[in-house]
């Protein structure tokens, strides 16, 4: 089973906006074979708190505005070190970068394959 080709597009919209407010390394993982519960995680990281929810912002504004697409859950808002945006059969994960380096979700998630953003097209 691998991620639905929904899923990997609805990720590039995600990816795009991230990478127009200057997250850092956006990274999209397919998780459909170790995970029942979504297909795909993003991932990507800011060096500040502020940029951690403007890159949040973003990718809201942007999941709404072309697909009407709103998360059904958003964790971790408040302090802006690690915010999770739950569309369903995506997860988002921004980072503060001191999170990302700590808690390495790519090393957990190492065997599953990666999905190719192509930023500079989107």
């Amino acid at each position: 089973m691998t991620a639905t080709e929904e899923a990997v597009r609805v990720t590039r919209l995600a990816a795009a906006a991230a990478d127009e407010k200057k997250g850092l390394d956006v990274v999209a993982l397919d998780v459909s074979e170790a995970l029942a519960i979504t297909d795909v995680f993003m991932i990507v990281s800011a060096n500040n708190e502020r940029l951690v929810g403007a890159i949040v912002d973003a990718i809201e504004e942007r999941l709404i505005e072309r697909e009407g697409r709103r998360p059904s859950l958003r964790e971790g808002g408040r302090e802006n070190r690690w915010v999770l945006l739950d569309y369903g059969d995506i997860v988002v994960h921004v980072q503060h970068s001191e999170e990302r380096s700590l808690y390495s979700l790519e090393r957990l998630w190492k065997d599953c394959p990666r999905i190719a953003l192509a930023l500079d097209e989107v």
